[in-house]
């Protein structure tokens, strides 16, 4: 029987971690899309949002352009950061999750706090258009694959696209994007990665230019029909401009008559007011029209707004009282990770390997001795 532990030369003795964590991301979210009735991945736009969804458990990480838009540059999605930039946020969130399954793995025994065992989440990441022409896509991929992540959709928009719930999309001709799709294709394989997870998207549905007389949802489903033609996308992913029904029911029952062994993907979009729906279409129910990959695209960045607003807002009246009283829910709440910030971060996973390596002042005989009712 093989074991489902493993030893890290990045660990002490004793401690294990999953032996998923040789696992290929890409083979590990091929596997999760086989066997779970859908993944669902919340998205966030930096490594510590990415880290928090991986201690809860999460299925994926959904690594968001509209959401790293505004984390990173304060903008709106209409390609205004680069490939580069987008695709270095993606390789320090991989980077951040390896790392937290280290530092989870050691724990802070000596404050109570035990190890725990976490699974990396793949990461799938948004590619908007490629950032420009075929060759801006073979740039792009690259630099994914390199980074580490599972998977990367691309859309058929105009290159600077527009994000999919703003008004006055154009769509490239189909032919273009077949083009696209086999280049990511071509790239991954040839870094081989051929597990490399490939997502289609189509803003055929809301387009106000495109080559074909089709609108509306005919025209994405033509889209749909043209790049699965071409055996390249993993998924196909449909932008709706609302969260009515009919129309995701009628994509999903129109791409699986052509395509039965069609994957879909949806965007759970939190530009939707789903608290209006009467009768919201649920995860299980988007599994079951074959909606494989679920994804909340500004889940973490709408949750840190929130909560950070509201706290600003009762400081603004209350002074230190609203923190004070923040700290002391966190910390009454014993699955909360974030009560300690040193232990999250890792600063005892870092004394541990400091003491192995030798390293001066990072072991744990260095310490202030400080009663721990007073400090985290």
């Amino acid at each position: 029987m093989t074991e489902r532990t493993m030893p890290s030369p990045l660990l002490p003795d004793g401690i294990t971690l999953p032996r998923s964590r040789s696992e290929h991301p890409s083979i590990r979210l091929r596997r999760l899309l086989k066997e779970k009735p859908y993944v669902f991945a919340p998205g966030v736009y930096d490594p510590h949002g990415a880290q928090i969804a991986m201690y809860h458990g999460v299925d994926a990480i959904y690594f968001s352009g509209y959401s790293f838009a505004m984390g990173h540059l304060g903008a709106t999605d209409m390609d205004l950061y680069s490939s580069v930039e987008i695709a270095d946020g993606a390789r320090r969130t991989v980077s951040a999750l390896r790392k937290l399954q280290l530092t989870a793995a050691v724990g802070d025994l000596e404050h109570g706090v035990p190890g725990k065992t976490l699974e990396i989440p793949p990461v799938l990441v948004d590619m908007d258009t490629g950032y420009g022409n075929v060759f801006n896509v073979q740039r792009t991929t690259e630099l994914y694959v390199n980074a580490g992540v599972a998977a990367a959709h691309i859309e058929d928009q105009v290159a600077p696209k527009r994000c999919g719930h703003i008004a006055g999309k154009a769509l490239i001709p189909a032919g273009e994007m077949v083009g696209k799709l086999r280049m990511m294709r071509a790239v991954a394989d040839d870094l081989g990665n051929k597990d490399f997870v490939i997502v289609a998207r189509t803003d055929g549905v809301s387009a106000v230019d495109a080559l074909e007389d089709e609108r509306g949802l005919d025209l994405a489903l033509e889209r749909a029909y043209r790049y699965l033609d071409s055996g390249i996308p993993d998924l196909v992913w449909c932008e709706f401009p609302t969260a009515e029904r009919g129309p995701v029911e009628k994509f999903a029952d129109e791409v699986l008559k052509r395509y039965p062994d069609a994957q879909l993907a949806f965007n759970f979009s939190s530009s939707f007011k789903w608290f209006n729906e009467s009768n919201p279409l649920t995860f299980a129910e988007l599994g079951q029209l074959g909606h494989k990959f679920i994804f909340i695209t500004l889940a973490a960045q709408h949750s840190m707004a929130y909560g950070f607003s509201r706290l600003l807002r009762s400081m603004a009246a209350r002074n230190e009282r609203p923190y004070i009283e923040m700290q002391h829910a966190e910390w009454a709440d014993d699955d909360l990770p974030t009560k300690s910030h040193h232990v999250f971060s890792g600063v005892p996973y870092h004394q541990l390997l400091g003491e192995l390596y030798g390293s001066a002042r990072l072991g744990r005989e260095v310490t202030e001795g400080l009663a721990a009712t007073s400090v985290v």
